[in-house]
């Protein structure tokens, strides 16, 4: 029997693009939480002639860039857990998880409100300046971060409904037992087995 190259072809996007998303979401997610513990900006406050340096992390500026990597992460683990319609939702979630830390990065990158409560906080003061404002390049890493989970979202949205699904394969395992037997659990390299002859999984 001959191979379908039309159904190879499908196979073998599919597989990328599952592999893209995979890949793109985990590592932006990383970044976007790392790049939210390192120094986003630095100053020296100024009272009364007296100066001191301060600083800002990225969670000191904003916690919506780490609260959009969790969100895009847990949403990258869903889109397998779901199917069709839920799928979707999902993958849209994470995508504008993506959109969102990358909005937050972008403000955050110029802001000096953090730095002035630091100073105010460090010398005791509420009408403590700041100067010498320095921004690191943090905020655009994590900006890059948020563009990868947004690309993840992307090819989900354009291709989830072709990759496997968690809760699938054990109801295909039940349609498959034989009568008055038990069906094997199907493991994760069968799946992909199945991919490379061409079938859908799901």
């Amino acid at each position: 029997m001959k191979r379908d190259p039309a159904a190879g072809t499908s196979s073998s996007a599919t597989r990328r693009s599952l592999g893209a998303a995979l890949l793109s979401g985990a590592a932006g997610a990383a970044v976007v939480l790392v790049s939210a513990g390192q120094t986003w900006g630095e100053a020296e406050a100024v009272v009364g002639g007296a100066e001191l340096p301060v600083s800002v992390s990225g969670s000191d500026v904003s916690g919506l860039p780490s609260a959009c990597a969790l969100v895009g992460l847990a949403a990258l683990v869903a889109v397998f857990a779901v199917r069709r319609t839920g799928r979707a939702v999902v993958a849209a979630l994470l995508a504008l998880s993506g959109a969102a830390a990358i909005g937050s990065a972008l403000l955050g990158a110029g802001d000096t409100g953090a730095l002035e409560d630091n100073a105010a906080a460090t010398m005791g003061l509420a009408e403590a300046a700041v100067t010498g404002v320095e921004h690191t390049g943090w905020p655009w890493f994590s900006a890059l971060g948020g563009l990868l989970l947004l690309c993840a979202g992307l090819l989900a949205l354009s291709y989830g409904r072709h990759w496997p699904a968690m809760s699938g394969r054990y109801e295909r395992s039940a349609r498959r037992a034989p009568r008055g037997g038990t069906a094997a659990a199907e493991r994760p390299e069968d799946i992909w087995r199945a991919l490379d002859r061409g079938e859908d999984p799901t």
